[in-house]
């Protein structure tokens, strides 16, 4: 579908036209002067490069006329291009000319049919301004201005927060306040969730940003019943409204500023009412922010990049821009002299998977043994099944299982019982609900660490996110050489090589938007020298609190100094006790202080050797992100201004860390209160557009996130640069009420006992006190569960065992120890098979 919106806001339709070749064509008559904007959308979603904007002139034939992108907007280190028209406009030169922050070359190409097409190539970011003449005179619109931005910007954000606090009457105890829940309602309808807290009497109060003056109404509420006295009445102040239009700005560093230094200016709020403010930089270097307050209400903001070029600073102070904001600033002095590689490769849609279809996700791990790795696949029903996992070729593995219903399967795949990098992983059976950068994932040893010298590798899924560009940028001290495999089924492998060690930043981008957690920060130390030789002995499959626990290190011949470290799951580094015992072995010993996954680095000569970081489990860390699954209003299309939520249901995934982060166009206070299945998480969205919702179990996304949530409505908020909300939680172990109840849910068996067979002499007759033996074959009969009774004349026999011998086949024996009569049962699922119950003489 496409649409044109008109100048004067008007959405006109242009007629489309297949041209049976794989290509359309979309022709549109214009009726109004000025810009306008061709949007052209596939399946509901922006095809690459949609919103373009065209001008549309109303002098006929016979001047000289220039449309195309490159006179608005363009990328550096990309080529811009744009298109003049010179039909029947006569004799007279054509010049052009290009100036901006760097000298951009220009090709030029003649169509033979009066136009001309232009194409100039910025190298640094910044405002461009494009001269055209005929003639020696300046055509109509020249000169344009076209905004180029820097390819791979870095975003930092800051917010400091000034909440108005209210106090409410009334005792609340500790206890209590966590499972509190508040929400503000102001005058207009908007309903926002806000925060309570202790204050310093002793009283619970309440923190919001008042957005409007007049009588507010404040819920409280304690598993959805109003406590005593709630609704609550405030009424806000006009003064206190925080008002975006009265915060001074003073200092030249939103100008102009230095590289490697920090550039300070300060924001006076004091009479601007009671905001938040927020601060996001952007440009060629993740510029660090920092703030102090003065206590007087003057903040001194200050940002040290690290590249010199153009960086945009968005100011906004109660979610509005402050004036001047977004502000461009040129920053000069040296850069820290970091090299970019970057390659693209485009991605086809993987084929559509069909119920009963084998499916496939590969995955590369070098250097492990299958051994070592289970996976597990749940249907969108909720039945969880072993899959098999295949070693391809050395280091390539590859997960089988072939799917009884369409839907969001969650394939979990783990080593040594924690999580591979990526997984949980979202397989879509049938056409795929959703596509786009979001639904990109990428794990492996390449995005955590690396070596120089080396291929570090590391894997790219992108089969759930459809068809599309992949875009794969290093930057850091050295240049890289990039190298992709393309495995045509919806995964790929990327390897890269840099020469010199440091840091590096790995940054991954599907259709021009960056995947989630990209750029990766990926630390790439010297070569490794003799650090290959080392190998690990007795690593211990897993450890408890407070107890010390050891491994083994082989030097074989390497001499040099070994170090170690353990990384808790909170981030906490403490040092490991390495002790030599004989000649060329040492002994690693740690002591873990909390439960969870910690990391152990072990290096030779300030190098990781091969195995390290060694992933070890402590405790019962049953936290499992696989089993977590979020529902409800809030993941759907939502409403400006209107408070939604969702559930996030962490029943039987253990305890663990909930983090909550939505990315979007504008902030949005949210909450997250407990309730009986998990937790209830409650936002409002303030700008119309497309929220990002990540959901973080233990560090690892659950499956979905993050959520792709669209917001229409009025904007209740200027919307700038995205601006990023969180919320962590640590959660406690829940169990579902219908698990407590019926015990474990049996999984939905389809099978046929009638294409069973059993043979073998334990059948007919048996023998006292010798083992008995008859064989099952259920291999045609689906999957189900086998059940072997013997009863004689005294009751149950004394002994049966049932081994599974692979592919549903059974052997069986058993052990009677009198004589008569017995009956042997033998059932698959409910059902006997065929032949059974069957009578045995003894």
């Amino acid at each position: 579908m496409a649409e044109v919106k008109m100048p004067s806001g008007h959405i006109d339709q242009p007629v489309i036209e297949d041209n049976r070749d794989g290509t359309v064509s979309i022709k549109y008559d214009p009726r109004e002067e000025g810009v306008h904007e061709l949007y052209v959308k596939y399946n509901g979603e922006h095809v690459q490069g949609s919103p373009y904007k065209f001008h549309v002139d109303s002098i006929s034939s016979g001047y000289v006329t220039a449309y195309g992108p490159g006179l608005i907007n363009g990328v550096s280190g990309e080529p811009s291009q744009f298109t003049i028209s010179t039909k029947g406009a006569g004799a007279g030169g054509l010049s052009m000319a290009v100036e901006g922050p760097s000298k951009a070359e220009i090709t030029c190409h003649d169509n033979k049919d009066g136009t001309v097409s232009v194409s100039y190539l910025p190298t640094a970011p910044g405002e461009y301004k494009i001269s055209v003449r005929f003639g020696d005179k300046h055509i109509k619109g020249s000169p344009f201005v076209a905004k180029v931005t820097g390819e791979g910007r870095k975003r930092n954000q800051i917010s400091v927060g000034s909440c108005s606090e209210v106090t409410l009457p009334g005792k609340v105890n500790d206890d209590d306040i966590r499972s509190l829940n508040a929400s503000i309602q102001a005058p207009s309808g908007l309903e926002e969730p806000c925060f309570l807290k202790r204050l310093p009497s002793g009283n619970i109060g309440i923190s919001f940003t008042p957005r409007e003056a007049g009588q507010h109404i404040v819920s409280v509420k304690k598993m959805g019943v109003h406590i005593q006295n709630s609704p609550f009445n405030i009424t806000v102040h006009e003064q206190e409204v925080g008002d975006a239009k009265k915060v001074k700005v003073s200092g030249t560093a939103l100008k102009e500023g230095k590289t490697q230094c920090e550039n300070t200016f300060s924001v006076d709020t004091r009479n601007a009412g009671y905001g938040g403010l927020s601060l996001s930089i952007e440009g060629p270097s993740k510029a660090e922010i920092q703030c102090a307050d003065s206590k007087d209400g003057v903040l001194a903001i200050s940002y040290k990049p690290t590249e010199p070029g153009y960086y945009i600073v968005n100011l906004k102070f109660a979610d509005h821009h402050v004036e001047g904001s977004p502000f461009t600033v040129k920053v000069t002095g040296e850069g820290s002299n970091r090299q970019r590689e970057k390659i693209q490769r485009h991605r086809d849609s993987a084929p559509l998977t069909e119920v009963g279809t084998n499916c496939k996700l590969t995955f590369k791990m070098p250097g492990i043994t299958s051994f070592d790795l289970a996976a597990t696949v749940t249907s969108p029903g909720g039945v969880s099944e072993d899959a098999e996992i295949q070693e391809v070729e050395d280091g390539l593995y590859s997960v089988h299982f072939v799917p009884k219903e369409l839907g969001v399967h969650t394939v979990s795949v783990k080593y040594r019982e924690i999580h591979i990098p990526g997984s949980p992983f979202q397989f879509t059976v049938g056409p795929l609900r959703d596509s786009g950068a979001h639904l990109v994932k990428a794990g492996g040893g390449g995005l955590e660490r690396g070596e120089a010298g080396r291929f570090n590798e590391f894997n790219v899924w992108t089969r759930e996110a459809g068809a599309g560009q992949l875009a794969i940028s290093l930057e850091g001290p050295s240049k890289a050489e990039i190298d992709f495999k393309d495995r045509k089924d919806g995964s790929c492998d990327v390897s890269y090589k840099v020469d010199e060690p440091g840091e590096y930043r790995i940054g991954l981008k599907f259709n021009e938007q960056h995947i989630p957690d990209s750029p990766f920060k990926v630390y790439i130390s010297p070569a490794a020298g003799d650090a290959y030789l080392l190998e690990v002995a007795q690593f211990p499959d897993s450890a408890q609190v407070d107890k010390p626990t050891q491994f083994y290190i082989r030097m074989n011949g390497a001499k040099g100094n070994l170090n170690g470290t353990v990384i808790s799951p909170s981030g906490k580094t403490d040092d490991c006790f390495i002790q030599n015992i004989d000649g060329d072995q040492y002994s690693v010993r740690f002591m873990p202080r909390e439960n969870g996954v910690h990391n152990i680095n072990v290096k030779f000569n300030g190098v990781h050797i091969p195995a390290s970081p060694l992933r070890i489990k402590v405790g019962k860390d049953d936290a499992d992100p696989a089993a977590v699954h979020a529902h409800g209003p809030g993941l759907g299309t939502v409403k400006t201004g209107a408070k939604t939520d969702l559930i996030i249901d962490t029943c039987n995934a253990g305890a663990g860390i909930l983090a909550v982060t939505v990315d979007g166009p504008s902030r949005v206070s949210m909450d997250c209160t407990e309730v009986e299945e998990g937790y209830k998480v409650r936002y409002t969205p303030l700008s119309p557009g497309f929220y990002y919702m990540s959901i973080k179990y233990n560090g690892a996304h659950i499956v979905g996130s993050p959520f792709k949530i669209e917001a229409t409505g009025g904007n209740l908020a200027e919307i700038g640069a995205q601006e990023t909300s969180s919320v962590t939680v640590e959660t406690v172990q829940k169990v579902s009420k219908a698990a407590q109840k019926q015990g474990p849910v049996l999984p939905h068996f389809k099978s046929d006992a009638t294409k069973v067979t059993s043979k073998g002499m334990g059948l007919k007759k048996a023998y006292l006190n010798k083992h008995n033996q008859f064989t099952v074959h259920a291999g045609d009969a689906g999957t189900n569960i086998l059940y072997v009774g013997i009863y004689g004349p005294k009751g149950p026999c004394d002994e049966v065992q049932l081994k599974h011998k692979g592919k549903n086949n059974y052997e069986c024996w058993y052990v009677v120890r009198d004589r008569g009569d017995y009956i042997v049962i033998v059932k698959w699922g409910d059902d006997h098979i065929p032949g059974s119950p069957y009578k045995v003489e003894v």
